[in-house]
């Protein structure tokens, strides 16, 4: 099967490069407003709160989903504020810039210590 030479006019090329320097953009957005809300997410997940497993099992979710599946409806017992931070991670990670554990330093051992404190290995 031969490969069509197409040529795209000015304006399409400058579209395309609009959308993309538009998708960057929000992409940088994303992770500048989710890395202070992921900083606070992991300190209520490392501690023992009404919330925190819940809070856990997100982020270890957003690790690995198919090893920790997470039930959306666990939302539903986060505050708001708890809530809000979610979003803007699961925002940043659906960008894929970076595994959400390197965010951290020692981000595998952090999150794998949290599987662990959270008996939520499988």
């Amino acid at each position: 099967m031969e490969s069509a030479n197409v040529e795209l006019s000015k304006e399409e090329n400058q579209k395309i490069i609009d959308q993309m320097r538009a998708h960057q953009a929000e992409r940088k957005a994303a992770t500048v407003a989710a890395q202070p809300a992921l900083i606070r997410l992991m300190a209520v997940a490392e501690r023992d709160t009404g919330q925190s497993r819940v809070i856990a099992k997100f982020l270890l979710g957003c690790y690995n989903g198919n090893r920790f599946p997470f039930d959306l409806t666990d939302f539903r017992v986060l505050d708001h504020a708890l809530f809000n931070d979610c979003m803007l991670v699961l925002s940043m990670d659906s960008y894929c810039t970076q595994e959400i554990h390197c965010y951290f330093e020692n981000g595998g051992q952090r999150f794998e210590k949290l599987a662990d404190d959270w008996n939520l290995n499988k």
